[in-house]
């Protein structure tokens, strides 16, 4: 495998993607994806390519909030499969449809939810247990994640924060069953494409390991009020950012 001349670049990119995901929960697929897009990669290729590397990192990251506490079993186990079963769906589902027809509706739904997390940090949050359309929820978080590249963390860490989970608990739990979630995914794309873009797929893997313990550790000092606004407002730049592009093109 030849590695690409700008792997350097990818592994900061790695780095800081999980850096931020760690932390809010949020975020390495749409910054991993925004990259290769940006670099001329299918969409359908750039999925696979980021979900193989998120394969390494989410692994390391839900050892390491395992490690300080962060997970909530009972919410684990409630997106589990669901989340299993809608990534596999929505890695096949990309073979045959074109992702970027739903991302303007997928980024509609976050700039929505970004919104509401927003205006909910400036009021007092009282943490209570989410048990409600946990399933559902975790289903379409892994479809929309498999088929656009990245959302995840966006929709199911937002959702969950904006209904008043506790927010160490929910990066945790949610960043977790991400591992299962991207293997599943990976799996189906392994299958269906083959194995391209190994050396991008590096890179990133690297950056992202090296910072994942670094973000499940910072995510149990940070306080809700200041975590919150910047969960929203990096919601609602994504969500604008991918609704531009989507109109533009």
């Amino acid at each position: 495998m030849d590695l690409p001349p700008d792997l350097l670049l990818h592994i900061a990119i790695g780095f800081a993607a999980q850096l931020i995901d760690g932390a809010l929960g949020m975020a390495y697929g749409v910054t991993a994806s925004s990259l290769l897009l940006g670099m001329g990669v299918s969409p359908v290729v750039s999925s696979a390519t980021v979900h193989a590397a998120e394969c390494f990192t989410t692994g390391v990251s839900a050892a390491s909030h395992h490690a300080f506490g962060n997970i909530d079993r009972k919410l684990f186990r409630r997106l589990l499969l669901p989340g299993m079963l809608g990534a596999g769906v929505g890695a096949y589902l990309l073979s045959a449809i074109d992702g970027a027809v739903l991302k303007p509706w997928i980024a509609g739904y976050l700039l929505l939810m970004g919104v509401v997390i927003l205006f909910k940090s400036f009021r007092e949050l009282v943490p209570r247990e989410v048990s409600a359309h946990v399933s559902t929820l975790g289903f379409f978080g892994a479809l929309f994640d498999a088929v656009g590249g990245g959302g995840w963390g966006p929709i199911v860490t937002s959702n969950l924060l904006a209904r008043g989970h506790a927010l160490h608990l929910t990066v945790g739990s949610v960043s977790a069953v991400e591992f299962f979630v991207t293997m599943t995914a990976s799996a189906v794309f392994l299958a269906t494409l083959g194995t391209d873009h190994l050396g991008i797929v590096l890179g990133l893997a690297l950056g992202g390991v090296v910072a994942a313990p670094l973000g499940a550790w910072l995510v149990r000092f940070v306080k809700p009020r200041v975590l919150m606004p910047i969960v929203g407002l990096l919601v609602i730049v994504v969500s604008v950012r991918t609704l531009h592009l989507s109109f533009a093109g």
